[in-house]
């Protein structure tokens, strides 16, 4: 039968070492839109808005240790964390997140035609990729 949505997107969930940072980066840099903040039994939550869809980053009372970053030398590819925001405007906001200091793991490139992304990282070390399509 599968998953019967209840909303057209996906919430993602992230660890955040840093709120400050983490809510700096998000809100500041990438210009999501904070609409909640709600205290777990794991920490504070902090809601974000992205389009339909929610970044939930976690102001955790414990952190655990993390993996190597992005693609790890094992067998298969496996991501760390990562999300995708698909966007209008990569070309005129890569020259810009750069300014600000934003590591770059892959710089902006066309994939194949009229498909370009970006890879950067947010203050905790996730992959976040960038692509705008036609």
């Amino acid at each position: 039968m599968g998953l019967i949505p209840a909303k057209d997107s996906v919430d993602v969930g992230l660890l955040a070492e840093d709120i400050q940072r983490s809510l700096a980066f998000y809100e500041g840099t990438l210009g999501l839109k904070k609409i909640e903040e709600l205290q777990t039994p794991f920490g504070i939550l902090h809601r974000l808005r992205y389009g339909t869809s929610d970044v939930k980053l976690l102001d955790a009372k414990t952190i655990p240790p993390t993996d190597p970053l992005g693609f790890n030398p094992q067998e298969g590819v496996r991501y760390r964390t990562s999300m995708t925001f698909e966007i209008q405007n990569i070309s005129s906001l890569c020259p810009i997140l750069k300014e600000q200091g934003v590591e770059f793991l892959v710089p902006e490139t066309e994939i194949r035609p009229g498909t370009r992304v970006a890879m950067i990282k947010d203050p905790d070390g996730n992959l976040i990729e960038l692509i705008q399509r036609r």
